[in-house]
This record gives C-alpha cells, structure tokens and sequence, in this order.
C-alpha cells in the first residue's frame, strides 16, 4: 500500500480538488490511503477533507515536518508520497510511484511540477525551479525534494530521523539524511500540478534562495514566514 500524506491549514478553497484528483487515480483505490494532517483550521478544511480522505486529524506535532512526520505515524503504507493541499495530482501519479519502487535500491523519489494557473511568467518561475532540481539531481550536489511531490520507503525515512520540525525547508533537509541509505531518484514523469500563490507572495528567485539557506543553516533562520505562520 501506498500512503499519501497532505498537511493542511485552512485550505477550504483548495482541498476539494486535491482530494478528488487523488480519489481518481489509475490505480484501485483499494491501493492507496489518504491521510490529511491539518494544522488546527479554522475553516471547512476538515469537513471537506472528510469526504474523500481515509483519515483526518489534528498535528500533534509542531510545523510542517512535524505534520507530516504525524501522518508517517499514522500511514499502514510501507511507501510514503506527500503532497500540499494546493496541489492537483495526475491520474498516473500513484501508479508511477509504485513502479518506482519497484527497484528495491531506492529510497525516495521527486519529480518536477507544472503550474495550474494560467500564464507565461507562471510557466517561466517553474522553468527554473524544474531547471534548479535537475542541476542539482545530475550533479549529485543537492535533491531540491519539494514536499508537494516526494515518495519514500517509510522504514528508510523512520531510520533517518524523519522530519525535522523546522521553520521550511523539511523537505529538503530529509533527501541529504536519506541519501545515506539508498539510491534518490528525480522521475521526470511524476509531475504534480503546483499552485503559484507562495511564489507570487514571495518571488522565484527569492524562494529558491530562502529554501536553500534555510537547508544550509539547518533551518534555523526561520526566513521563511508563510510555512512560519501555517504552521506552529
């Protein structure tokens, strides 16, 4: 089984679509779980998270990594995706990661993400964060593992340490502890429809720059204050 794991804070006007692109996978559904971790909302997060998901629940951890690390917790899966309650997941997506996996030398893998608004700049700002993976990928020199489309074996994650309850950048960190263990593989064809809004708040090249000082500082600096505030 393959549990996907999303957190979730006050995600009303988004969840529903994440949720139902998940629900009509290729795969049966009997396959996969969903679980969604939410961050206390104030919403119609939760009641609409209900609808579609396996299990909804309250963090009890603290951040981001710390909801996702709850999830991990909770997942019957001995494979673990995540992604963000924004996000849009291709009807192939859980199926590519199973078939990943199929190669017992890998640990996690990522893939790039598309834009779902509409519009050149939004394709361009994804360019280069697509670029930005790739580089770091073929080099062997960094794994930009955004959150909103990752997958691990859940026993190699448990050994590495989880997630750390950082400000951002839990993302990240985590791929640099499991290289150690296994083969990361970046899987040009597991594409996840990504929302733009953090990057029209904060700007490309800011938020490819805030990410990897955060990850360099071991995530301290707690720069980033959108992942701050969703999160306690």
């Amino acid at each position: 089984m393959i549990s996907v794991v999303i957190p979730t804070f006050n995600e009303e006007e988004n969840i529903a679509q994440c949720l139902v692109s998940l629900c009509h996978q290729t795969v049966p559904r009997s396959e996969y779980e969903i679980i969604v971790v939410d961050g206390g909302s104030k919403d119609a997060t939760c009641e609409i998270a209900r609808k579609y998901a396996d299990h909804v629940f309250i963090q009890t951890s603290k951040k981001v990594g710390g909801a996702r690390n709850d999830g991990v917790n909770a997942a019957k899966g001995g494979i673990i995706a995540t992604t963000d309650a924004d996000c849009i997941l291709p009807p192939h997506w859980i199926k590519r990661i199973g078939e990943d996996f199929r190669n017992p030398a890998l640990v996690q893998i990522y893939g790039p993400v598309y834009p779902i608004e509409e519009g050149l700049r939004n394709r361009f700002s994804l360019l280069l964060a697509n670029t930005f993976s790739r580089i770091g990928y073929y080099s062997q020199t960094f794994y930009y593992t955004l959150g909103c489309n990752t997958a691990f074996r859940k026993e190699a994650f448990l050994k590495a340490g989880m997630y750390r309850c950082i400000d951002a950048g839990d993302d990240l960190e985590i791929a640099m502890r499991l290289k150690d263990l296994g083969s990361i593989k970046f899987d040009e064809k597991l594409k996840v429809g990504f929302s733009m809004r953090r990057y029209k708040q904060f700007g490309t090249i800011q938020s490819l720059y805030e990410w990897i000082s955060i990850v360099s500082d071991g995530g301290e600096s707690g720069k980033y204050s959108y992942t701050q505030k969703r999160y306690k």
